[in-house]
């Protein structure tokens, strides 16, 4: 099987800046061949995220900020009058408020919970109806996860919650879209520093650990997460659908 694109439309969510892993996943699906569609929260990263997509010959760009309904629908139907069909989409969108992740996890907002959630996980949910209504010919779909929603990782809190609620998601969508020749599939990526690691207090003693416990002895570079997910997007993964897959130098194999 091969993990040529072309010919596929592909639709990336979550690109903030180069740093991020949304962006090495749309290198990587153009470079294959994919008609690629970039989207950007608001005006504000309009301006870096236009200077990125400029790079990529022939990709498009839309605003769409994912706990906005009506901008989710608007942009899907901007899809279909341009595009006809979707076979691809990449959601790498996740959110919490900053003080969250530095109280005692014991002391979360309810509002802060809702907003975590809602964003990083019914987001999900929302796109993929929206792609699925245009994955006429099957498609694939792929989300970022973290280890952080199997295991306690100090100080990431209630995104590990929300991540586990979003790995759980994955797996019903799966099983519901199957039948429409649907694939949904999660990568867990290792710590990579992007705009959201920032936020994580300890983030470096984080890298240095993995580092240390890995079986590969090293920290997964975000150009094998992108090759990650042009392989989830491909035919050469047409039989993986429901999983998490690790893509973290081995780490989340260690008990110690």
């Amino acid at each position: 099987m091969s993990s040529n694109l072309e010919g596929r439309v592909a639709v990336v969510f979550g690109v903030a800046n180069k740093r991020s892993i949304a962006w090495t996943i749309a290198q990587g699906l153009h470079a294959a061949g994919a008609e690629l569609v970039i989207t950007y929260q608001n005006e504000r990263l309009e301006q870096e995220a236009k200077d990125l997509i400029l790079s990529l010959p022939g990709a498009q760009d839309f605003m769409c900020d994912v706990s906005k309904d009506e901008e989710i629908d608007r942009l899907f139907a901007e899809l279909k009058q341009r595009y006809g069909k979707l076979h691809v989409l990449v959601h790498s969108v996740a959110f919490a408020p900053a003080d969250e992740l530095k109280r005692d996890f014991v002391n979360t907002t309810r509002e802060g919970f809702r907003i975590a959630h809602d964003v990083s996980v019914y987001s999900l949910i929302a796109v993929a109806r929206g792609a699925a209504a245009l994955m006429e010919d099957g498609g694939s779909i792929i989300t970022m996860t973290y280890y952080g929603a199997e295991k306690v990782v100090p100080h990431y809190n209630v995104m590990g919650v929300a991540k586990a609620a979003l790995e759980c998601t994955v797996r019903y969508l799966a099983y519901e879209l199957g039948k429409r020749k649907i694939r949904v599939n999660a990568i867990s990526a290792g710590p990579i520093k992007t705009l959201a690691a920032r936020g994580i207090a300890g983030f470096g003693d984080m890298q240095k650990s993995h580092a240390e416990r890995s079986p590969l002895q090293r920290n997964v570079d975000v150009n094998e997460v992108g090759a990650t997910g042009v392989f989830l997007a491909s035919d050469a993964s047409s039989g993986i659908t429901g999983e998490t897959v690790h893509v973290d130098c081995g780490y989340n194999i260690m008990g110690f």
